[in-house]
């Protein structure tokens, strides 16, 4: 990839200048706070946003020492490590095994604020990888949408607003999600504004926000159940994923990149977009399973980014948790 460029401001349009996505796609689905807690939590939101970014980076350094330090979730981190970079020493695997504490608190201390979220020089961060950048503009210019795939990585958040207002529009695929922050992020989401695709016919409104020049968000990352998922290599082991980016890609063409927001060592919530793309499904014939085959393709970019920078993946998620069925399984 070709190393980090600026793109100036002149080029950059006003998040104000973004396409809405219909109005179908800006509903919030899923268990909002109750009265006393949506209450409680305005305040908390409202002093979130009136802190600055020195101190919100602070704070988050603070509560993610404390959680690694209390081991909450802990052992599940480090067995991830323990299984994905064995060449690692101890001592580092839990240096990483902190950062990734670190760097979820800076995502949710960062993405609860209203209004602009984005430190003001965040265009002069940077991209690389111009010419996938520059393929997928290309390709949104022509009235059509690509397919965006992410993972739980860096700010996936304030990823997903830097996409927007470099004039690429989103419409994110999410689950209903409970709770007055997870509520909170969805606001955020809505005012990029992105819409928000659920699971529940999925692949076809993701197909039609391709064909309306809406180019689908999608974090690559999650466990699935194993009747929903197929099974790529993600770090040396299987690891369930969902299919719905190569399915939509089938069906429409479209091409598929992998943008990542990589937190670049300053201050604040910093961001250099590293792109990779079009990131192609195999040749008719060439495999018997073409879904999983561009599935796998996918995820193995999405696992050099993060061997990369490994202290800013979320390994408290539990990404092997869902075994492939077995044969016996598989002929019930």
């Amino acid at each position: 990839m070709s190393s980090p460029a600026p793109i100036s401001d002149q080029s950059v349009p006003q998040a104000n200048a973004a396409k809405l996505p219909p109005e179908h796609l800006r509903r919030i689905i899923g268990t909002p706070p109750g009265p006393v807690v949506k209450f409680v939590t305005r305040f908390v939101f409202a002093f979130i946003t009136w802190l600055s970014p020195a101190s919100r980076d602070a704070i988050a350094r603070f509560v993610g020492n404390l959680a690694y330090t209390l081991g909450i979730r802990r052992r599940v981190v480090l067995d991830n490590l323990a299984h994905a970079l064995p060449e690692k020493t101890d001592a580092e695997r839990r240096d990483i095994a902190r950062g990734a504490y670190i760097n979820m608190s800076r995502v949710v201390l960062e993405s609860l604020p209203s209004g602009d979220r984005l430190p003001a020089d965040w265009a002069e961060q940077g991209i690389e990888g111009t010419e996938a950048w520059e393929a997928l503009k290309a390709r949104v210019a022509s009235g059509k949408g690509a397919l965006i795939v992410t993972a739980h990585f860096g700010n996936w958040e304030l990823l997903g607003d830097m996409v927007v207002r470099r004039g690429v529009p989103i419409d994110a695929l999410v689950r209903p999600l409970k709770g007055a922050l997870n509520t909170r992020i969805a606001e955020n989401r809505l005012r990029l504004p992105a819409g928000l695709i659920y699971p529940r016919g999925a692949i076809q409104e993701l197909a039609e926000a391709v064909e309306r020049g809406e180019s689908p968000f999608m974090l690559l990352d999650q466990a699935l159940p194993a009747k929903a998922a197929v099974f790529v290599p993600f770090f040396g082991r299987l690891a369930s994923t969902t299919p719905a980016m190569a399915v939509t890609a089938q069906r429409t063409g479209a091409p598929v990149f992998v943008v990542m927001g990589v937190r670049n060592g300053k201050l604040g919530a910093r961001l250099r977009m590293e792109v990779e793309g079009p990131i192609l499904p195999p040749a008719p014939g060439e495999c018997e399973d073409p879904i999983t085959e561009h599935t796998a393709r996918v995820t193995a970019a999405l696992e050099r980014c993060i061997r990369k920078y490994p202290h800013q993946w979320m390994w408290l998620h539990r990404r092997w948790k869902v075994q492939p069925p077995s044969a016996a399984d598989a002929k019930r």
